[in-house]
């Protein structure tokens, strides 16, 4: 994947990662973002984080669900925190 670009951001990344994460993550409001972030000592405002939001946040999903295991029909759990493929519950009997 092609590396997500912070050029021209006044911010560094791990501060705007953090603010999209919180507005996504929490279900929180803009306004509550901004709160949050100020009360670490950063002036940013809500349409700041809106504009991160929309540029950012699709990417991040993209690359979340690129990462994510697919479904499959291949395995089966046995017991809690234990799985094994349906292939070899069938050879058992």
């Amino acid at each position: 994947m092609k590396p997500i670009s912070y050029a021209r951001l006044h911010y560094p990344p791990s501060i705007v990662q953090h603010a999209v994460w919180l507005y996504l993550r929490f279900n929180l409001s803009l306004r509550d973002v901004e709160d949050l972030l100020a009360e670490r000592g950063l002036d940013v405002s809500y349409e700041t984080i809106r504009r991160w939001v929309a540029r950012f946040g699709p990417v991040y999903a993209r690359r979340l669900r690129a990462v994510r295991p697919r479904p499959s029909d291949t395995w089966h759990p046995v017991t809690p925190g234990t799985w094994t493929r349906f292939s070899s519950l069938s050879a058992a009997g």
